[in-house]
């Protein structure tokens, strides 16, 4: 029987940095994955595969709509589905052979099949047919979450997809429904709308981007509506009818009230994700779970069950894979004696449509129901140089300080780049920087990133462009 120091059931961006940062630190380690290939949902059919496809969307839609205004004449872009679906999958297969070459250099073991937990120190592994018992010291659950099903709809992923389906149309819907208005599907909608789909999105709170800062959403969706989206807020699909050639979704205020029934030829139900958990014998192994179904943890990441750890999606906090990371690093230097930590106020989140929106920290509507008495400073698009001369002039720039200490709180952006822009405001706020300090800080000129500097010096009203 093969024994190791530590053994972590999924290969997520979890999982597989967790084993990394074990064998750094000199332990014998060995992955379980149940699928064909490592990388677990964010590699394969999630963040990776769905960034590669907006990229390649927005290159699309550039060709079409800008090209033209800055003296670049091309004739109108023909769309090769197949071929942008074969960019994605490049992108797939060069990050599944980046991970699987990290564990070749690290000298990690991977064992293909399903991990289930059968006793103290013990984990089973079954697939191609037979099953074998790993003893590990220490075991990591890192398995993840699945996609949140609609009670009495069913996901055949041709026509009512989940974002997996919706990654791999074989076609553009000409009219695309998506149930819900989170990152994932304003993201999968931007693509699919780019490439010629008209998108309506239902969304059952009166919002959308649930848990942003609520003017940042805000604005937002008038840029988005002001793209072509249409959006239902406070509604819910209740039946899709799948008789006929189009689909027949029926859609009811979340308040109640008359139904409407709208055609599409695809309905994407992107309604969350819930933690998977399915298989690994957590009950029979005494591991505690919360009334969501995610693994209990403690500080340190263990379980209530001495030598069982879990990090990611499937313990509480967001579901982000840089969480996920950062928490697979903390947990394999606990396991080794170090003091391994992670700052949940300091992770940002970013939704990667165009414009960008990104945001770290507190927002406002949370230091308002915390009591927390806070200063903003805000800087447009419209008044930075850079955003001028590219004419990509949407969004804003907003810091939130502590109206005391003028400590920075929370940042969030929406604009080109946002995604990228982010972490100066992450750096400055994980060493408990201040506005001032941002705002004293040289940027770079012409950069978007000083719309950052500028709404920094906006917090004590002191911008210099507007």
């Amino acid at each position: 029987m093969a024994s190791y120091d530590l053994v972590v059931i999924g290969t997520g961006p979890g999982g597989y940095v967790c084993a990394i940062r074990a064998a750094q630190l000199g332990m014998k380690v060995a992955v379980v994955e149940k699928n064909a290939t490592l990388g677990g949902t964010c590699l394969n059919v999630g963040c990776m595969p769905s960034k590669a496809l907006l990229h390649a969307s927005d290159m699309f839609e550039e060709a079409a709509h800008s090209f033209a205004k800055m003296g670049v004449s091309v004739s109108a872009p023909k769309l090769d589905l197949p071929a942008m679906m074969n960019f994605k999958q490049q992108g797939i297969d060069g990050n599944v052979k980046g991970v699987e070459f990290l564990m070749k250099k690290n000298k990690i073991d991977v064992l293909k099949g399903t991990g289930k937990i059968v006793g103290a120190g013990k984990v089973e592994v079954a697939g191609d047919g037979k099953t074998e018992i790993v003893e590990t010291k220490n075991i990591v659950i890192a398995t993840g979450s699945d996609i949140a099903r609609l009670k009495g709809i069913e996901i055949d992923e041709k026509r009512i997809v989940s974002s997996t389906g919706a990654l791999s149309l074989d076609k553009v819907p000409t009219k695309l429904l998506i149930v819900g208005a989170g990152v994932i599907g304003l993201e999968l909608g931007s693509v699919w709308h780019r490439l010629g789909a008209q998108v309506t999105v239902v969304e059952f709170l009166d919002r959308i981007l649930p848990g942003m800062d609520g003017e940042v959403a805000k604005q937002f969706q008038r840029l988005l509506e002001k793209q072509g989206f249409a959006f239902k807020l406070g509604a819910k699909v209740t039946a899709v009818d799948t008789s006929g050639k189009t689909l027949l979704a029926k859609v009811e205020p979340a308040a109640g009230g008359a139904p409407e029934t709208i055609e599409a030829d695809v309905v994407l139900v992107c309604i969350g994700r819930v933690p998977y958990t399915e298989g690994l014998g957590l009950k029979e192994a005494g591991v505690a779970l919360d009334n969501r179904g995610r693994v209990e943890i403690d500080a340190h990441f263990s379980t209530n069950v001495k030598g069982i750890y879990a990090i990611g999606d499937v313990v509480a906090g967001p579901m982000l894979a840089h969480k996920a990371e950062d928490e697979g690093v903390a947990c394999a230097e606990i396991i080794a004696g170090q003091a391994g930590h992670v700052n949940y106020d300091v992770i940002p989140g970013v939704v990667y449509t165009t414009p960008e929106v990104s945001s770290v920290g507190k927002t406002e509507e949370e230091l308002k129901q915390a009591g927390v008495a806070y200063t903003v400073g805000k800087f447009p698009f419209t008044a930075n140089g850079r955003s001028k001369v590219n004419q990509t002039t949407d969004g804003f720039v907003k810091v939130l300080a502590d109206a005391k200490t003028d400590r920075v709180l929370g940042v969030h952006i929406i604009g080109r780049e946002a995604g990228e822009m982010i972490h100066e405001a992450c750096v400055l706020m994980e060493f408990g920087g201040s506005a001032e300090d941002l705002a004293r800080t040289c940027h770079a000129h012409p950069t978007r990133s000083e719309a950052i500097k500028e709404a920094a010096l906006a917090v004590g009203k002191r911008a210099i462009h507007m």
